[in-house]
């Protein structure tokens, strides 16, 4: 039986896999294209709506508008790198090469890693603003901010690496056929003819490490928040740091919530239509979603909407 062994492809007799996606005839295929096309132009026109206005609009400089402003990069970037083909193959060919395939799967990888510890970095620095705002200057330079977003993006590299030459070192001999709609690491091991236990353990536990290590940094920082803000004597001032946690725990939760069930823990998701569905959530769903909770929750970010929308009328009007 032909393999694929240390990454040969001259040993099979195929030269592409098959993302499958989703049952259904022609009218479900249909429904799914326009679902998958509103939810991709919605997360598109948000994150780049948020990329504009946070860099253009001077007030909203801080180090904690950079990091929003990384976490839409990323929002857009890794829905981007699963929507366009998985809208192409509602249409046509489901076929995808598997330099195609470990491409894909190495850039999700890295994205969604690098924003899953993103989130961690956003929750350090809310803790460093409302705990030690005197400190704060100091210690969330423009410099450390730079330095903690490319150690986002560093460990996400190195977790892209690891997953995606295990994956592709394995022999996939039973078939070319990939029961998901874009290509990720649970579905392929199940295309693998060999022992594949290496591989799990090494997904749940760099999962876990990171998903732990990130939940245990928010919820540190978010006690001493919540411990800071209850002494607080102002209730305006009380009511908007928890407009502006609620906004980043809300996204923080949707986030982990999903990516913990599909990769670290082992037998939640019962079936993969479950796991499709699922992997719907956190690749459309909650890149989408992102946006409209820190803008509808965050006073500083529709003030900025408000100005550049004065400003853009008044350039139309020719007024000066």
């Amino acid at each position: 039986m032909p393999t694929l062994r240390n990454g040969n492809l001259s040993a099979l007799p195929w030269r592409e896999f098959v993302l499958e996606g989703f049952r259904g005839g022609v009218e479900i295929q249909a429904l799914l294209f326009a679902v998958f096309l509103a939810l991709y132009v919605l997360t598109v026109l948000g994150n780049v709506t948020m990329i504009v206005v946070i860099t253009l609009d001077a007030r909203l400089h801080s180090p904690m508008y950079f990091f929003l402003k990384n976490l839409s990069f990323l929002d857009l970037c890794y829905s981007s790198v699963i929507a366009p083909n998985a809208l192409a193959n509602f249409l046509s060919s489901k076929a995808i090469s598997f330099r195609g395939c470990a491409t894909q799967l190495f850039f999700f990888a890295l994205l969604v890693t690098t924003e899953g510890l993103l989130l961690g970095v956003m929750a350090y620095d809310r803790f460093m603003a409302i705990c030690s705002p005197l400190q704060y200057p100091v210690t969330m330079c423009p410099a450390t901010c730079v330095r903690l977003v490319l150690g986002a993006y560093c460990g996400g590299c190195l977790n892209s690496i690891i997953e995606t030459s295990l994956t592709f070192q394995l022999p996939f001999c039973s078939s070319n056929r990939i029961d998901h709609f874009f290509c990720d690491v649970p579905p392929l091991l199940r295309l693998a003819c060999a022992n594949t236990a290496l591989n799990q353990l090494v997904m749940f536990g760099i999962c876990g490490l990171i998903i732990v290590g990130t939940t245990l940094v928010v919820l540190v920082s978010y006690g001493y928040i919540a411990v800071t803000i209850l002494r607080m004597r102002s209730g305006s001032g009380r009511h908007k740091l928890f407009s502006t946690c609620g906004s980043h725990l809300t996204a923080v939760s949707l986030f982990y919530g999903t990516v913990f069930v599909m990769y670290a823990q082992p037998g939640a998701v019962g079936s993969m239509e479950q796991g499709k569905v699922v992997s719907v959530f956190y690749t459309l769903v909650i890149p989408m979603l992102n946006p409209l909770i820190y803008s509808l929750r965050n006073k500083d970010v529709k003030d900025a909407l408000r100005r550049l929308g004065q400003v853009h009328s008044q350039a139309e009007d020719g007024v000066p």
